[in-house]
């Protein structure tokens, strides 16, 4: 059967997050129902990375498996052609092998978190912002930020549902920049736990914003007790923005 690697993108507001569940719409549902709508078949996706309810993705990896080949151009426009009522898209369509998995093949995942920091709230990105009020000090912020890269137990920033045999995990990156009104943290990772962004995003604004300390965002890591973290950022600020591979593992059979 031969395989494809898609990219796909969606506003996560209307879902209850990319995995299907039985009595709620979610985006694996959407696509799968949108591809199956052209191809003549059921079809099972798998993704890079399960996002939450609200959180969105500009850069998800999904591969499946079709019964025939298509062209990549037909699989874009004909799963968008059923998904024209739905805040989901497919970008792009590439044929892989089968050893290809979107899932486990991948080597870093990357994730941005968007606060807008000014006195008035958002109207066109309600949805798609963290609206914080209180000013916010980058420096301060990068500061407590660095305090979490590297290879640590996150048991902190883990959610108590976490289903991660090990909360070791090696932070790469956790970057933020002020861009007009504006803080976006980028984050980078092989994997990360369920809610470790939004959990290390939420903690770091506390030292933003003066409430905490550089000390006690490292002092909360060490604690490794989820009643250390600070406040859970809302998802709807999240954002899935790419996926990294070993070079040749997503080439084209025969590449």
């Amino acid at each position: 059967m031969p395989r494809y690697k898609l990219v796909v993108e969606y506003d996560g507001t209307p879902y209850s997050g990319w995995q299907y569940q039985e009595n709620a719409r979610s985006v694996q549902d959407v696509v799968e129902r949108a591809i199956a709508g052209f191809c003549g078949h059921a079809v099972r996706l798998h993704c890079a990375g399960r996002t939450d309810t609200g959180v969105h993705a500009t850069h998800q990896v999904v591969h499946v498996d079709l019964e025939r080949a298509f062209r990549t151009d037909t699989i874009r426009d004909a799963a968008n052609a059923h998904m024209r009522d739905d805040l989901v898209a497919v970008v792009s369509a590439a044929p892989v092998t089968e050893a290809f998995h979107a899932r486990l093949s991948a080597v870093r995942r990357h994730y941005t978190y968007r606060i807008l920091n000014r006195m008035a709230p958002p109207t066109f990105d309600r949805t798609r912002v963290w609206h914080v009020r209180q000013g916010i000090d980058v420096a301060v912020m990068q500061a407590a930020a660095d305090t979490l890269v590297g290879h640590h137990d996150f048991t902190t920033f883990r959610a108590s549902q976490c289903q991660a045999r090990s909360p070791m995990k090696t932070l790469e990156r956790l970057a933020v920049e002020r861009v007009g009104e504006e803080v976006r943290v980028h984050a980078a990772s092989r994997s990360f736990l369920h809610n470790q962004v939004r959990s290390m995003v939420g903690t770091i604004v506390l030292a933003g914003i003066g409430r905490w300390s550089v000390a006690d965002v490292e002092a909360a890591l060490l604690a490794r007790d989820r009643t250390r973290c600070g406040a859970l950022a809302p998802p709807h600020g999240l954002y899935f923005v790419g996926v990294d591979y070993a070079e040749g593992s997503d080439a084209p059979p025969g590449g």
